[in-house]
């Protein structure tokens, strides 16, 4: 059985392993960070079997949820693991219909007592004995969950809400590009305007022009990103997770008066 992240995964398609290497292997899983669809499609290609996703929090201990390798639905982190439950509430903490996006809460023996000496926090996560995640979800018909993004990324441009991770997901799936970030910067007009930090392929070449010409032809306008910055490397914690945090402040400081 092989655990990875998926910045271990994306290394190794982009490294071009010998798939033999990993013929003693028959069963993949990866969590911590959300896989993009292009990068578990690409591994299922070469490898001829899935990477199965899990979700969950250090709140959760660490884990919510569990994709099924018997009944894999690409793109999904699964169904809630035994003795927990989980729904998905909208802005009023009403449960949504399937299909809706909402915020995924979580009640189960495996959520915490508190966060340590933080009353007031714990009181704002857990709510009726429901841990409230911060992540935008959504199930299908039948359970399986999918995420939309975290409600602290979520871009505000002039009224309309762009979710990073479905510009990421295109973006993925340009040859070119190695890896990505998109996040909200700060702008005048609108509020907040998408900008794309990337990582291309070693050798590999694209313009701002032909990036957003890529962009356009596949996302709604209002989407496309308005700043693009190349990076060497995408900044990362320990668990391989992008720090986009990170890429805020650079952008900030490089736009700071001097």
């Amino acid at each position: 059985m092989f655990f990875a992240v998926p910045t271990i995964y994306i290394g190794l398609l982009n490294a071009g392993i010998d798939p033999r290497r990993f013929s003693s292997v028959r069963y993949y899983f990866s969590a911590a960070a959300t896989m993009p669809i292009e990068v578990a499609r690409r591994w299922q290609a070469i490898f001829e079997l899935p990477i199965v996703e899990g979700y969950g929090l250090t709140e959760t201990s660490p884990f919510a949820s569990y994709n099924h390798i018997w009944e894999h639905r690409p793109g999904s982190v699964g169904t809630p693991i035994e003795n927990v439950e989980i729904k998905i509430l909208d802005l009023e903490d009403r449960e949504v219909e399937p299909g809706t996006w909402g915020e995924i809460c979580i009640k189960g023996p495996n959520v915490m007592l508190g966060y340590w000496n933080r009353p007031h926090e714990t009181k704002e996560a857990i709510r009726d004995g429901w841990f409230h995640s911060g992540d935008i979800e959504y199930v299908d018909s039948d359970g399986y969950i999918y995420i939309v993004d975290r409600v602290k990324d979520m871009i505000n441009s002039a009224g309309f809400k762009i979710w990073p991770r479905e510009v990421e997901e295109v973006l993925f799936e340009h040859p070119a590009i190695r890896g990505c970030a998109v996040v909200g910067l700060p702008d005048p007009i609108k509020g907040e305007i998408p900008a794309a930090f990337l990582v291309l392929q070693e050798g590999a070449s694209l313009s701002v022009g032909e990036f957003d010409a890529y962009c356009r032809q596949r996302i709604a306008a209002y989407k496309v990103p308005r700043q693009v910055e190349f990076v060497g490397a995408l900044p990362k914690n320990a668990t391989g997770k992008i720090l986009k945090r990170v890429l805020r402040d650079q952008a900030a400081d490089a736009t700071a008066p001097s």
